[in-house]
């Protein structure tokens, strides 16, 4: 079991959380801590460059909940709440990214070693 402070136990108990079910190899529920406030993470968010556009596809409940957020004010923009919900999501996720980090280096290793050898193969074509 995971050991956390009592206040923080009694607290996941009163939402139903068992403590008992925590793991910290990574098979049980997932608790994350995430500050109440979204001000710091939209200052963060309006003092980068957002030069990177990507296209995403959301169903209906979420577009109307990112046109919420614009309506009380808490962004700007349907994609400023989208670009502030990405990088939240982003950081609860991160361990989980950092555990697969080295299998990915692996991977893009591989994947280069392909490409050379294939134009070693084939000539300096397209691969």
């Amino acid at each position: 079991m995971v050991k956390l402070p009592p206040h923080i136990l009694d607290a996941l108990q009163q939402l139903g959380v068992d403590p008992e079910l925590l793991d910290e190899a990574g098979d049980g529920p997932k608790v994350v801590v995430v500050r109440a406030s979204l001000d710091d993470a939209r200052q963060a968010l309006r003092k980068t460059n957002r030069d990177q556009t990507i296209m995403a596809r959301v169903d209906e409940a979420t577009a109307s909940a990112l046109d919420d957020w614009v309506k009380v004010g808490a962004a700007k923009s349907r994609s400023e709440a989208a670009a502030l919900f990405l990088r939240e999501g982003l950081k609860v996720r991160a361990d989980d990214l950092a555990r697969l980090s080295d299998a990915l280096a692996a991977f893009e290793e591989a994947e280069e070693r392909l490409k050379r050898e294939g134009r070693a193969i084939f000539g300096d074509h397209d691969i």
